[in-house]
């Protein structure tokens, strides 16, 4: 069996840098503690992350405690917004059309396709090992959508403030077998 650890980012500084560039604020970079903690004891073989920044300052610390190092997979980035694409009747209306996106950003279907490319790609090099995946709210939701349909736009309201986030999903081959809401931190999603 392989387990993945994705991980959502801390809460990033919304004021600063572009959105590849983001970092976490004070509290985020306090708050990756508690996801080196809750990997500590798990035999970890491999980090992958998206290329974004917040991603990356999440997981270093517990990359560095097993002395592996992060690769970076481009298509895990999160979605490409438009400006002012963040409000939540946007996110509704995203999730009742996975293929409508705003001009300047993309969809829900493209953001999961590239998404469950990456998994897939990871699934095969890593069989039967436990594998941790720097991630982000949109991104991993879709993943979670991909899995389990009843993944909507309420259980995506419902994790937004989750700033880290981990969920373990537990595969036989490339076959999903199940989902473990692991750990979260409560911080508010700012827009």
């Amino acid at each position: 069996m392989t387990k993945v650890y994705f991980v959502r980012h801390a809460q990033s500084d919304w004021r600063s840098g572009s959105d590849r560039d983001r970092g976490l604020t004070a509290a985020g970079m306090e708050d990756r503690s508690v996801v080196l903690e809750f990997l500590r004891d798990k035999p970890v073989s491999a980090f992958y992350c998206s290329p974004y920044r917040r991603s990356l300052d999440t997981i270093r610390e517990a990359a560095e405690h097993f002395g592996l190092p992060i690769r970076i997979d481009e298509r895990l980035r999160e979605r490409e917004a438009a400006p002012g694409g963040n409000c939540r009747e946007l996110f509704r209306k995203r999730w009742a059309d996975f293929d409508w996106h705003e001009p300047g950003g993309e969809s829900l279907r493209s953001v999961q396709s590239r998404n469950i490319a990456a998994l897939t790609d990871i699934l095969t090099a890593e069989r039967d090992k436990t594998v941790v995946v720097g991630s982000h709210g949109t991104a991993l939701s879709t993943i979670l959508n991909q899995y389990d349909p009843g993944f909507d736009c309420g259980c995506f309201l419902r994790i937004i403030d989750w700033m880290p986030f981990v969920v373990e999903l537990d595969f036989d081959g490339t076959r999903f077998l199940s989902k473990t809401e692991c750990v979260h931190v409560e911080k508010i999603f700012e827009q």
